[in-house]
């Protein structure tokens, strides 16, 4: 058995004062690369996700799923936060700890009287994470944030779907998972300043600043080329053919995205690679249309399987469509570890999605084991010991 390691942020403590995905998530990576998270919650009901569902699950339904989706790798603490004791613990934490991470709406951090100034006054080498959904300024700063509407107020919902006239949701909330991957990016890199300046940053981020971050091409498409994006399904809108396609008993995907894919896939199937209307991408993109209902007639003829088996064999790269219950038994998912076993003390062994990064000593993989998500104030007693030591 391969013993668990420290991981690369061991010995760094973080209070987690966030709830919902945002800044949970981000709390998740840190914790999932060794550091210690202490998660603040409110007495009682504790995390709103704690109570998003169904499923449920548990002998009375108590546990929600969503909960058990970013809260590995922590500690749970109950704190009433405008109590003294709240306010006397808090800042307790805030003294002992590397990260204080945050999503409060603007302006009630500090109304509880823990502005970034007093925080530093505390501890003037904690790296701060602010999480909002729109930005901790500007015109509409003050703007309560969630997944969906941010999707549609960034842009993101008129680039997917079906057609123009169906905006579309992501089918995970990635405008709060975005937000959480940046915002672990940011506390590790002010993380790594700290070393050379001895004091902590603030860092904010925003699921608004997530999303218009990831707009990569269909950006420049806008702000350089004047061409504005709109949903297309699920095809690409710059590179043909590329996208889902039907074969005779289902669906596959590919991407031809180079001009000597296209070459071996036009042989494959009979198409005229020189023909001028395909003769390069831009030709195919503009006759995509034409092209898509060709390639289906094509591969009309074949099951999937033997599709995807050529496909395969003159070198296109492409795929089927996988449903969740087939992704989490594939065994290229479970090689990767990306699926993790926990002991969790009411459900027993469960499997929970894993982290996606692998580190190694040269070819020595590190491994760590993962703690279950907490139950609501199961480390009162301990984390107030702790902070009790001289």
């Amino acid at each position: 058995m391969i013993e668990s390691q420290p991981g690369p942020l061991d010995g760094v403590t973080v209070v987690d004062l966030t709830r919902a995905l945002a800044g949970p998530h981000a709390g998740m990576m840190l914790g999932d690369l060794g550091a210690r998270v202490i998660k603040v919650e409110s007495p009682g009901s504790g995390d709103d996700t704690r109570g998003w569902g169904p499923p449920f699950v548990g002998p009375n339904d108590e546990i929600a799923t969503y909960y058990l989706s970013c809260n590995r790798n922590k500690e749970s603490i109950t704190l009433d936060l405008k109590s003294d004791d709240g306010k006397d613990t808090l800042t307790k934490l805030i003294a002992k700890s590397d990260v204080l991470l945050e999503n409060f709406r603007t302006g009630v951090l500090d109304r509880l009287g823990f502005t970034t100034t007093r925080i530093h006054e505390i501890n003037p080498r904690l790296v701060i994470l602010s999480i909002t959904g729109f930005g901790h300024d500007g015109p509409q700063g003050g703007r309560a944030g969630y997944d969906q509407i941010a999707q549609g107020e960034a842009g993101l919902m008129s680039m997917t779907g079906p057609d123009p006239e169906t905006p579309t949701k992501v089918g995970v909330p990635i405008a709060d998972v975005l937000s959480g991957m940046y915002g672990a990016y940011g506390v590790v890199s002010a993380l790594y300043e700290r070393e050379r300046t001895g004091k902590g940053k603030v860092i904010r981020t925003s699921l608004l600043a997530s999303v218009v971050g990831v707009h990569a091409f269909q950006g420049t498409r806008w702000t350089v080329g004047k061409d504005l994006p709109v949903a297309e399904g699920p095809h690409h809108p710059s590179v043909a053919p590329y996208g889902l396609f039907r074969s005779q008993d289902g669906i596959v995907q590919i991407s031809v995205g180079s001009e000597s894919i296209w070459g071996k896939f036009a042989a494959a199937f009979g198409f005229d690679a020189a023909d001028p209307k395909y003769a390069n991408n831009g030709d195919r993109v503009r006759n995509t249309h034409e092209l898509r209902k060709l390639v289906n007639e094509a591969f009309a003829a074949y099951s999937t399987e033997d599709l995807l088996a050529k496909l395969n064999e003159v070198g296109v790269p492409c795929g089927e469509v996988k449903n969740l219950e087939q992704v989490y038994e594939w065994d290229q998912v479970r090689s990767q570890g990306l699926v993790v076993d926990v002991d969790h003390p009411v459900l027993g062994n469960i499997e929970l999605p894993g982290p996606p990064l692998r580190f190694y000593d040269d070819d020595t993989e590190w491994h760590r084991d993962h703690r279950y998500p907490p139950l609501l104030g199961e480390h009162n007693d301990s984390v107030r010991a702790w902070l009790d030591e001289s």
